[in-house]
């Protein structure tokens, strides 16, 4: 189980993180359970409001999907209507761009998502998947 302690790790490793480079734009973590109930949220001074929606979709559409952010994009270059329909499903908590990463425990099961936004996608997946492994958990892209 994904508990408050952990999400608190995660949420704190990207944020300081993004502290200690002088490349990425102000970031906003967003951790969810496996439900898709957010356990825990941080929004770096300077990041606009929107981003805690923004990573929150990006967690919530991969945790309910089952299938990273990225992967969700990728369907919906083929699949439009059914992401678009999944989308409406989640009451527009669906956000189809790199940055939403699965957490797995060591046995693979699936805990919940960690979202990331505030950077171009690929940086901030790569936030993502940088504290996935610092709290000793595993990351599905």
């Amino acid at each position: 189980m994904l508990n408050l302690h952990t999400a608190n790790a995660l949420c704190n490793h990207i944020i300081e993180a993004a502290d200690r480079r002088d490349d990425l734009k102000p970031m906003t973590a967003v951790v969810v359970d496996a439900g898709g109930a957010v356990i825990s949220a941080q929004r770096q001074d300077g990041a606009s409001p929107i981003r805690v929606e923004l990573a929150k979709g990006k967690a919530h559409g991969a945790v309910m999907m089952g299938l990273s952010s990225r992967k969700l994009g990728e369907r919906a270059e083929s699949q439009a209507y059914f992401i678009q329909s999944m989308n409406a499903l989640c009451q527009g908590s669906l956000v189809p761009v790199p940055g939403g990463v699965l957490i797995k425990d060591t046995s693979g099961q699936i805990i919940g998502a960690v979202g990331v936004t505030g950077d171009t996608s690929d940086k901030d997946e790569a936030l993502a998947l940088e504290a996935i492994e610092a709290v000793g958990l595993i990351a599905e892209v």
